[in-house]
């Protein structure tokens, strides 16, 4: 039963948003808790990947200021074992152990230059190309939350806000009347749940793809010092 305080004589109507959430049908409140749940944790996951983010996009512009003024990979080592964020260091880092293993076996192994050039060649791309991929992976993880809020939260809500009309149009067949003095209470209430689901939905786009955005960006500059490791490699160290 509607609270009679939200409804003056006139037929007009008072209730406050709070009001409406309380007075609102067991249905329709189970809906608005599970999209708080969703709009919370949607917002955790936010402020923890921009501070993310934030953080390898600032180490990756160190390392690679370090990178360059480096003459020798020896020499880089120390810099990118202090960036503990930077995707491109991590990836230095892996490529730079996998180069050690190289010229260990090509100092002990008894076959032939050119056969152990491409093994190892291989075998380092292989080690920056997996190294890539799991940055992406750490890049992209807990996004695909944000995406299912995104598209999932509008269709919770309109099911809560369709669910709460029936309920209304229920309430008003018992009644055998309908005026808007009776309708407008119920209809607001359910309507609620349409309008919680669109704030839930619309930062979870919005934040999805700018995050999708700049992993992109960062997985490019991965692939890119992968290349120009290789090339390195390639000219002054395996192909001697």
């Amino acid at each position: 039963m509607k609270d009679i305080g939200s409804l003056d004589l006139s037929g007009n109507f008072h209730g406050s948003l709070l009001n409406m959430i309380l007075n609102a049908g067991l249905m329709v409140k189970f809906v608005l808790l599970l999209l708080f749940i969703f709009s919370v944790v949607s917002w955790a996951i936010i402020f923890l990947k921009y501070n993310y983010y934030r953080k390898i996009k600032k180490e990756n512009e160190s390392f690679d200021s370090d990178y360059s003024r480096s003459s020798k990979l020896s020499d880089v080592l120390p810099a990118a074992k202090k960036y503990s964020y930077s995707t491109t260091a991590e990836v230095f880092r892996v490529g730079y152990a996998e180069l050690t293993k190289t010229k260990k076996t090509l100092n002990e192994s008894a076959l032939g230059s050119d056969e152990i050039s491409l093994s190892s060649l291989d075998n380092l791309e292989r080690s920056l190309s997996k190294a890539c991929n799991t940055e992406m992976t750490k890049l992209e993880s807990a996004l695909g939350f944000l995406a299912t809020t995104g598209s999932a939260s509008p269709f919770i809500g309109l099911f809560g806000t369709v669910w709460g009309i029936m309920d209304t149009f229920k309430g008003i067949g018992a009644r055998g009347s309908a005026t808007l003095a009776l309708v407008a209470p119920g209809i607001s209430e359910a309507l609620i749940a349409t309008a919680a689901g669109l704030a839930a939905a619309i930062p979870a786009v919005i934040f999805y793809n700018y995050f999708l955005n700049q992993s992109k960006n960062m997985v490019q500059e991965m692939d890119n010092f992968s290349a120009e490791f290789l090339n390195i490699v390639e000219r002054y160290l395996v192909r001697k």
